[in-house]
């Protein structure tokens, strides 16, 4: 309120400074633990190491990088200097973070400003909050700036009801998994609570590839797999036109939002492409792929390894879509590997209130049931948390999920 900032202008340093803030807060959870078991000689423990916190899940933080240092520097001091400094020793320490942290941008903002924007992220009720407090926090945050379409339209952020609802039905546990809309990297995360759930270590179970066409919403995947102590391999790429992962047939798990209704892929770049076995779902007069929500559907198929699992939003017109698409809908449902489709009000997107469906794909589906598909009409589930945004609450999520363990028996 107290700058003549844009939202799109204050977003960036915002999340750069929540991500410290959680950063922060990880270290001193581990902290103790960690200096509790160190080896020592002579009565003197030796000094920790990134490797110490990375074991558990979180960074290393040198002082100057720590959250109650930035907040105790004095008015005279340049606070835009001393953030850019943390940054760069986290980015000197973690490679993947390399050139992804926002630090010029500090220079923009007043002095004060940052004093203010610095203390509002420190209250004392922080400093003894436990659990994931920060995650939800930095995905309260996207969710605010996706609904002021701070960045790409507010499009980058796929609302945390429809993730969970995906990581239940698909059940990430093991391997390898791929988002080609890879978005602010919710998926990943969701994927990871799922692990964390079942007592393991998502680290060691699960490995994330991305593609994403956005500079800053790789920087934002990237910031908000950290925070969680998470690594991925995201790569800026067209996923109509690239597949830097090069993984067809070999993801356990697909899970994506990718954009709906997508009417400017050049048929001609991609006719002999290998994941599209179902051939193309329409060409227009002007050489164009007319609705590229069957591009998608096929691409997440095609990745699958043979005992893969899909899961992804899709725009609702598709499930009905005629012509050329209902072809390659038809050679899709018969594979057998259609699993569950469930259908969602209007309403659950930040940015757009049209309704949508959950596809669901699994290649392991048992010969009995592969002729079978489980059909939910969700549209009636729902939870209003605000005038125009709605949810699944806890127990609708347990119960819509219930059933899908019913139905696999």
């Amino acid at each position: 309120a107290n700058s003549n900032y844009a939202s799109n202008e204050y977003f960036m340093p915002v999340m750069g400074l929540i991500f410290l803030r959680h950063a922060y807060s990880r270290y001193l959870a581990v902290k103790d633990g960690i200096e509790a078991n160190l080896p020592r000689r002579g009565g003197k423990a030796r000094p920790l190491s990134k490797e110490d916190f990375s074991q558990k899940g979180a960074i290393f933080l040198h002082p100057e990088a720590q959250f109650d240092y930035l907040v105790s520097l004095p008015d005279s001091a340049k606070r835009d200097r001393a953030i850019q400094h943390a940054m760069d020793t986290i980015e000197e320490d973690y490679d993947g973070l390399k050139g992804v942290l926002p630090k010029g941008e500090y220079s923009e903002l007043d002095n004060n400003v940052l004093g203010q924007l610095l203390r509002t992220l420190n209250p004392e009720e922080l400093k003894r909050a436990s659990g994931d407090i920060f995650g939800r926090i930095y995905e309260y945050f996207l969710t605010q700036f996706a609904d002021l379409k701070a960045h790409d339209n507010g499009e980058f952020f796929t609302p945390v009801s429809l993730v969970r609802m995906i990581t239940n039905v698909i059940e990430p546990d093991h391997g390898k998994v791929l988002d080609p809309a890879g978005g602010s990297g919710g998926m990943f995360v969701q994927s990871a609570h799922f692990v964390e759930r079942m007592q393991r270590n998502p680290s060691e179970a699960l490995t994330f590839y991305g593609m994403e066409k956005n500079p800053t919403t790789i920087r934002l995947a990237k910031m908000n797999l950290a925070v969680h102590g998470l690594e991925g391999d995201i790569q800026k790429a067209i996923t109509y036109y690239e597949d830097p992962h090069e993984l067809v047939g070999k993801a356990d798990f697909v899970m994506s939002n990718p954009p709906f209704n997508v009417d400017e892929v050049d048929a001609d770049k991609i006719k002999n492409d290998p994941r599209l076995p179902f051939g193309l779902p329409g060409v227009n007069k002007a050489g164009k792929v007319s609705n590229g929500n069957y591009l998608w559907i096929s691409y997440f198929h095609s990745y699958l390894a043979p005992k893969g699992r899909a899961g992804f939003v899709m725009s609702s017109q598709a499930s009905s879509a005629g012509r050329d698409e209902a072809k390659v809908r038809q050679k899709l449902v018969e594979t057998g590997n259609v699993d569950v489709m469930i259908s969602i009000r209007q309403n659950f997107f930040y940015t757009r209130t049209v309704p949508c469906e959950l596809w669901f794909f699994d290649r392991a589906k048992p010969a009995k049931r592969k002729d079978q598909v489980l059909m939910l009409d969700a549209r009636n589930v729902y939870r209003k948390v605000t005038r125009k945004i709605y949810d699944f609450s806890p127990e609708q999520m347990q119960n819509l999920s219930a059933i899908v363990w019913l139905y696999r028996g």
